[in-house]
């Protein structure tokens, strides 16, 4: 049997390669895990990714040679003692041995003397090792250097605010479904179960929980009264400002959240949901029989229209693949995984899926961008891009209290205990 330490290696080592997800990797060893170790797994995972690059600074400055890019399991491994030593309560004796225990349980037997003596030495060093490493930006703000310097370059006023809420926990944020329950009853509901929680700020069906708890213990979950959806992702429904009649494409629509959320709100309307993924496709479709709604599901390539019936929308959202650079602390392996190459090869997509898109929208219609990424290429500079291109295209500027207006668009930042990193921009397309 493989200790906890074991499994987090092996959940976090496919990240080393540059392939995968932890939420994928997790799953895997989640299965293998004991019930009662379960939530120590997803801690040490969610917190090695989290603190990823001032772990590798230090594992860096503590090895005379680097460990060999192929041993992506022993590299993981020391990651997850480290992270144990320097953040986590656990008696260093303890993280040490175990995870030494852990090599001899993954087959790595040639490398626990190694192990054992690095970690030891970083228990006994740690404030001088730590003191040397002070003063690297990707020590101080725990991110990759490109990703410094990119976020610098673009909002010079806000980035050390973004980075210090990449690093933290995000919220726990709801959404209650007003066709069963309005937020002043649920949040009663809650208050009666000592579940401290407040309602959002800017999105009126919002809830932020104070502590994240199971959704098996969110009352009424499975029948449908309320959904896990951040309060970003929530004001889509109000910027689309559909109408009974009225036919709508999402795009891009897994997990479903923004979909539901429509169909929540809005009654009378009758909504296509577009996926290229049939795995991710299932998610929508559990949502949706979960909480009782009905949207026609289209798996296909929002950049082609292979799978268009020429049908023309009234409104359509384009809820865009993106870097999620605004959603790291949800998902800190973007700090293993992205790199600073692949914002331009999204950025083309994007624009790819929207020309296509157009095309599909009526005319005198609306199409609703947003992404969870906070960098202008993917965002602003985009919907720039897109304006030039079509002449029968324009900007609609969103007043709204939340987030920072640009020349195009509005972008969401994430706050502490708050919402998510987001974009939002609002097209209209002319009439005939």
């Amino acid at each position: 049997m493989i200790n906890v330490r074991g499994l987090a290696a092996l959940a976090i080592a496919p990240l080393l390669e540059e392939r995968g997800s932890l939420k994928q990797s997790l799953a895997d060893s989640l299965q293998q895990c004991d019930e009662k170790d379960k939530s120590l797994l997803r801690q040490i995972c969610f917190g090695t990714t989290r603190n990823y690059p001032k772990l590798q600074l230090i594992a860096d400055a503590l090895l005379e040679r680097p460990i060999r890019k192929s041993d992506t399991h022993i590299r993981a491994l020391l990651l997850v003692g480290l992270y144990q030593l320097l953040e986590m309560r656990i008696p260093a004796h303890a993280a040490i041995s175990e995870t030494v225990e852990a090599a001899h349980q993954l087959d790595a037997m040639r490398v626990t003397g190694l192990l054992n003596a690095v970690l030891r030495r970083f228990d006994r060093e740690k404030d001088q090792i730590i003191e040397t490493l002070y003063d690297e930006p990707v020590f101080l703000f725990n991110h990759p250097s490109w990703f410094i310097e990119k976020l610098k370059h673009n909002w010079p006023h806000f980035w050390q605010e973004i980075l210090a809420q990449n690093n933290q926990q995000a919220p726990m944020t709801i959404r209650v479904n007003q066709q069963h329950v309005s937020r002043e009853t649920y949040l009663s509901i809650l208050a009666d179960m000592d579940i401290s929680a407040s309602p959002c700020i800017y999105s009126e069906h919002g809830i932020t929980l104070a502590v994240p708890i199971d959704v098996s213990n969110l009352p009424g979950f499975d029948e449908g009264n309320v959904s896990v959806q951040d309060e970003a992702a929530q004001l889509s429904t109000s910027l689309l400002a559909a109408k009974e009649g009225e036919h709508i494409l999402d795009a891009c629509a897994a997990p479903g959240g923004k979909l539901c959320h429509l169909l929540e709100s809005v009654k009378g309307i009758t909504v296509d949901a577009l996926e290229i993924s049939e795995k991710r496709a299932q998610r929508i479709n559990e949502n949706l029989e979960r909480l009782r709604l009905n949207a026609r599901l289209i798996i296909g390539d929002a950049s082609t229209n292979e799978w268009w019936d020429a049908t023309q929308y009234d409104k359509i959202l384009v809820d865009a693949p993106c870097s999620a650079t605004g959603v790291i602390r949800r998902n800190p392996d973007i700090k293993v995984l992205r790199k600073a190459e692949e914002i331009l090869a999204i950025s083309n997509l994007q624009l790819k899926i929207l020309n296509n898109l157009w095309d599909m929208l009526k005319s005198g219609g609306t199409l609703v961008y947003a992404t969870c990424s906070i960098f202008p290429q993917e965002n602003e500079r985009l919907i720039e891009r897109f304006l030039k291109q079509h002449e029968d295209a324009s900007h609609l500027p969103i007043d709204a209290s939340w987030g920072v207006e640009r020349p195009y668009g509005r972008q969401l930042f994430p706050q502490p205990n708050g919402h998510d990193g987001f974009f939002y921009a609002s097209l209209k397309k002319a009439d005939d």
